[in-house]
């Protein structure tokens, strides 16, 4: 699937704020090649080839090569942590409130797997300015599961030592989605949010997290 095929349904809301609609063919583009050749091999003319148009229309909506990355990435952490936000303001206690967040985030990953590796995984590629801006972004996000794990291990209803640790251990376990899901695959993104919703609760120790969530997800690469 494309990522003009993801954004067919819901992942296109993510770039409904780009405007004109020239500049939202570009960015999705420019999303298809990253994500498939990497940013330093894609070039402004192959960004433009896939969007029908020709290099100098780039130009008209887009500086450079990543000013496109830099928006993609800002767009795509606003999302996750929109996504995450709304799950940890939710009503319910730690244990309702976390797998929330783990499914929602997880069904990101893996519905917009195309978008979700450019933007968990093309980092590196942007400059300083840019780069601390998205690193704060990501601060904001790692936040909110932190706030959630540290409620629950204040109030006992997880066991956990080290919540820094559990943090970066859930998150790796949600992005990394991103990279091996197949939409041929035998699960959906629904499933597999459900399943890593189940694991990471094992993971904190909440009470009753014990579930048939099933295994084998890496299967689907």
């Amino acid at each position: 699937m494309s990522t003009a095929e993801e954004t067919a349904g819901g992942e296109a809301q993510a770039w409904g704020e780009v405007t004109p609609d020239a500049a939202r063919r570009l960015l999705i583009a420019a999303v298809e090649a990253f994500a498939e050749r990497g940013y330093h091999a894609t070039t402004t003319r192959d960004i433009a080839g896939r969007a029908g148009m020709s290099p100098a229309a780039l130009y008209i909506h887009y500086k450079t090569k990543e000013e496109l990355l830099h928006r993609i990435s800002r767009i795509g952490h606003e999302k996750a942590l929109e996504i995450l936000r709304t799950a940890s303001r939710r009503e319910g206690g730690p244990t309702e409130r976390l797998a929330d967040a783990v499914s929602s985030f997880v069904r990101w990953h893996a519905g917009g797997r195309t978008t979700a590796r450019v933007v968990q995984y093309e980092l590196d590629s942007l400059g300083p300015d840019a780069r601390a801006e998205i690193l704060a972004l990501r601060r904001l996000v790692d936040a909110e599961i932190r706030s959630i794990i540290e409620e629950g291990a204040r109030s006992g209803e997880f066991d956990v030592v080290d919540v820094h640790g559990t943090t970066l251990a859930v998150l790796s376990l949600c992005i990394d989605v991103a990279r091996w899901f197949n939409v041929d695959g035998p699960r959906t993104p629904e499933e597999v949010g459900e399943l890593y919703a189940d694991l990471v609760l094992r993971m904190v120790g909440a009470a009753g997290s014990a579930g048939a969530a099933g295994s084998g997800a890496g299967s689907q690469t």
